[in-house]
């Protein structure tokens, strides 16, 4: 049965039937959200380690490129991530007034692209995938968002487009590199290409720009605080992970040598992200460019555990549970960004605004609303029993448990991370929540917008408390990972 096929394009399929006058637009699109999520906890359940729910189809033989998808430790939980997210948005749209019919095919598009993504065994099907969720985010600024919408949405396709140039040539340095000369990234992976520094390095690049890393990150802000609140949710929950996973599927595996050699530059470059995206989130006053730059502190402790995975000296253990952590930090972040970047929707909605200074005691008049953004806030500054804490836990216990004294130093310096992180998301809540009443007032959360992001918050929750569910498809291919990049 090709259960995995089918959760791929059901959300293509749903979009095309919207084509059909007085179909309702909304529905269709929560109901094949919901349909596809039911897929992928069918392929939860039936998964039994290895690359699972594998298919594999003839595409362009003469290059070695085929239609091959599966599934592991590794995009499992993305696929898994995606789904929920994506329902949630369905869920928070429902009311949708300005041409809702076009904004669910976009969505419902991006769905495919994004589950297609993580399920891509193919370089040349993940670049495929990569670039049009490119184009169907570009759509989704422009067409819904508010501000300078048109500047934000080209900056943010030029950038990630320039991006997608490099990760290209990358791709044929890999294919050029290899005996035999192939595509498929398992076949890759089993005899890795003879290529150097400066094909990691285009790879390197594009991965860095979707992530996004610094100096990478410009073109995260303006996008975000210009996009609707399900299509920031969107961008920041699913798409930024496409870099980092590109981290873990491809440049690691593929090009285990360059990334053992430039460890320490990709360890640095994850706690400047770390620091940088904090600091400057401490000094803003708009409640969505904040949250956005808090995405570019949190992708860098993902970046700084998959770096110090490459250090050869480090403890095998220690690398291992980095990984997990980093793994574990996309899905919570994924969770509780999407779930903060939905509340700030529901500021948008009611004040037209996101300007800290002028909210204030919103508790008073929206508890809901406050709880959820309360929670939200916990799990991102990484609460114990929380999501945040898990992976967060594991990734310091992992940099610093390699033994290595460079990144106990890296892994020190981050943790000051987690305190600036602490320090800006409180002052946000005291502010608007907690403080006298501010000059915008803020209405409850609907049961729409409550049954969207709820949700997301219990998962955040239950990673917190029992994490085992998720940590025991994660550690196989996180020891699978640290071994093949120590060869």
């Amino acid at each position: 049965m090709i259960v995995l096929s089918t959760a791929v394009f059901l959300p293509l399929l749903a979009a095309a039937l919207l084509a059909v006058p007085r179909l309702p637009a909304r529905w269709i699109w929560t109901a094949a959200s919901a349909a596809d999520l039911a897929l992928v906890v069918i392929m939860w359940v039936r998964y039994d380690g290895g690359i699972g729910h594998e298919e594999r189809l003839r595409w362009i033989p003469s290059l070695g490129a085929g239609y091959h998808v599966g599934v592991d430790g590794l995009s499992l939980p993305l696929i898994a991530l995606t789904a929920v997210l994506f329902l949630a948005c369905a869920v928070y749209s429902l009311n949708q007034p300005e041409r809702p019919r076009t904004y669910a095919a976009l969505f419902l598009f991006l769905q495919t692209v994004s589950t297609g993504l993580f399920a891509a065994l193919d370089l040349l099907l993940f670049f495929v995938f990569f670039d049009l969720s490119i184009v169907g985010m570009y759509f989704v600024i422009v067409g819904w968002g508010h501000g300078d919408r048109a500047r934000s949405a080209l900056t943010f396709f030029l950038y990630t487009f320039l991006g997608s140039l490099a990760l290209l040539l990358g791709f044929i340095g890999l294919y050029l590199g290899g005996h035999p000369r192939t595509f498929d990234i398992v076949e890759l992976t089993a005899r890795p290409p003879q290529a150097g520094a400066l094909v990691l390095l285009a790879v390197g690049v594009g991965f860095a720009v979707k992530t996004p890393t610094v100096p990478f990150h410009t073109w995260l802000p303006p996008a975000h605080t210009d996009a609707p609140a399900a299509g920031s949710a969107v961008l920041a929950g699913v798409l930024l992970k496409m870099g980092t996973y590109g981290f873990a599927r491809i440049a690691m595996p593929l090009l285990p040598g360059p990334w053992r050699q430039y460890a320490w530059v990709i360890i640095v470059v994850g706690v400047a992200g770390v620091l940088y995206g904090a600091l400057v989130a401490l000094a803003q006053q708009n409640i969505k460019r904040l949250i956005a730059y808090t995405s570019v502190n949190h992708m860098g402790y993902i970046v700084l555990a998959l770096g110090a995975a490459g250090l050869a000296a480090g403890e095998a253990g220690a690398r291992r549970l980095a990984v997990t952590g980093a793994v574990t930090q996309m899905v919570s972040h994924g969770l509780v960004t999407g779930a903060l970047f939905l509340l700030t929707g529901i500021l948008w909605d009611r004040a037209r605004s996101y300007d800290l200074d002028r909210f204030g005691g919103i508790a008073a008049t929206a508890r809901t609303f406050t709880l959820m953004t309360a929670v939200a806030v916990f799990a991102s500054l990484g609460l114990p029993g929380l999501s945040g804490f898990i992976a967060e836990f594991q990734i310091f216990a992992g940099v610093i448990g390699t033994g290595v004294p460079g990144a106990v130093v890296a892994g020190a310096l981050s943790v000051a991370g987690i305190l600036i992180t602490a320090a800006l998301l409180l002052r946000m809540l005291q502010k608007a929540f907690l403080g006298p009443p501010g000059e915008l007032r803020v209405s409850e959360a609907v049961p729409r917008e409550t049954a969207s992001i709820a949700p997301l918050l219990v998962l955040s929750l239950a990673i917190g408390l029992a994490p085992r569910w998720l940590l025991d498809l994660v550690e196989p291919f996180s020891a699978a990972l640290v071994t093949l990049v120590s060869r």
